[in-house]
């Protein structure tokens, strides 16, 4: 006997709609409708506007800014579970608060394993997402984890650039790791900034540990917040005789001046997905899409088939 599939409906937070709405387009279904009731002191209250009862349910909401983003998928998940949804899929392209995975100083949160036990006691079955902070956070969960790699989408764009002396940079020690897997790609060879800080988003001093003179370097992130790091890396590596520098970054977040900050850097461009939707158009800033990445994902959970096809670029 075929195995009979639950019909698929995806629905989108109000954090994320215009890559929901991509992702639906790519997966050949119509977005579903949701509406969000606002009070006058501030609450919220999503409300799905057609059945679900019996359905595989996909949530689409990156939780950056997390608090009211991450509320609304909250109170979306328990609105599908209390209505019946057969499986309740919580899409989060980007994963807010994963940079609290540990406890690195006294008496502070680990707001990634919170956001986890949230979720799961909300009534999740399963989360999708992409190009966590650390990847150790998948073991947050006791439930599946679908962790998609962003490589996938970018190494295509890098060897379109045809860059002839290519050298991949981590732009600190911590993101060694993720510089090395991604030159794999192109059998480049891997530079390191060493960046020491003074405080959160603020940097005392940075060296570059290899050598850069006549490569084009491209510098690989997970997160792109104030761009105070990308920028001041980009200046020393053509400091010290880089042919160009570019950067590749999955998730924008570009807080407080991060625009300014690109557009007045070294950085030939800033290369990005739309896991955040961005505030405004820059000249610098180049941004990929991850819609049918996630859509392809999205079909294989529904029909129960393997994702590893998805981690080949």
């Amino acid at each position: 006997m075929p195995l009979q599939f639950n019909p698929v409906k995806i629905f989108a937070g109000s954090g994320t709609k215009d890559l929901a709405s991509k992702i639906a387009e790519e997966y050949g279904k119509p977005l579903g409708n949701v509406t969000l009731s606002k009070f006058s002191d501030g609450e919220f209250q999503p409300s799905f506007d057609e059945s679900v009862r019996g359905c595989d349910v996909f949530l689409v909401q990156s939780t950056y800014q997390p608090s009211d983003n991450l509320m609304e998928l909250l109170l979306m998940v328990d609105a599908a579970r209390r209505a019946s949804a057969h499986y309740i899929t919580a899409v989060v392209p980007y994963y807010g608060l994963a940079r609290q995975d540990r406890k690195d100083k006294p008496r502070v949160a680990i707001g990634a394993k919170l956001v986890a036990n949230l979720l799961k006691a909300a009534g999740i079955h399963r989360i999708m997402t992409m190009d966590l902070h650390a990847a150790q956070i998948q073991g947050f969960f006791d439930i599946p984890v679908d962790h998609l790699d962003g490589a996938v989408i970018f190494v295509p764009y890098i060897k379109s650039l045809g860059l002839e002396n290519l050298t991949i940079a981590s732009p600190d020690m911590g993101g060694s790791y993720r510089a090395r897997t991604f030159a794999k790609f192109f059998n480049a060879e891997v530079v390191i900034c060493d960046k020491r800080r003074k405080r959160a988003n603020e940097i005392e001093s940075m060296s570059i540990i290899g050598d850069v003179t006549g490569q084009d370097i491209v510098l690989i992130d997970d997160i792109c917040d104030t761009a105070g790091t990308l920028a001041k890396a980009a200046a020393l590596i053509m400091e010290n005789g880089a042919k160009s520098v570019r950067a590749v970054c999955t998730h924008p977040v570009l807080s407080g001046k991060a625009y300014e900050t690109v557009e007045n850097s070294m950085l030939e461009e800033l290369i990005v997905t739309d896991t955040i939707p961005l505030r405004r158009e820059s000249p610098k800033i180049k941004q990929l899409s991850t819609a049918k990445l996630f859509a392809k994902a999205i079909a294989s959970v529904n029909e129960y088939g393997s994702i590893s096809e998805l981690f080949r670029v």
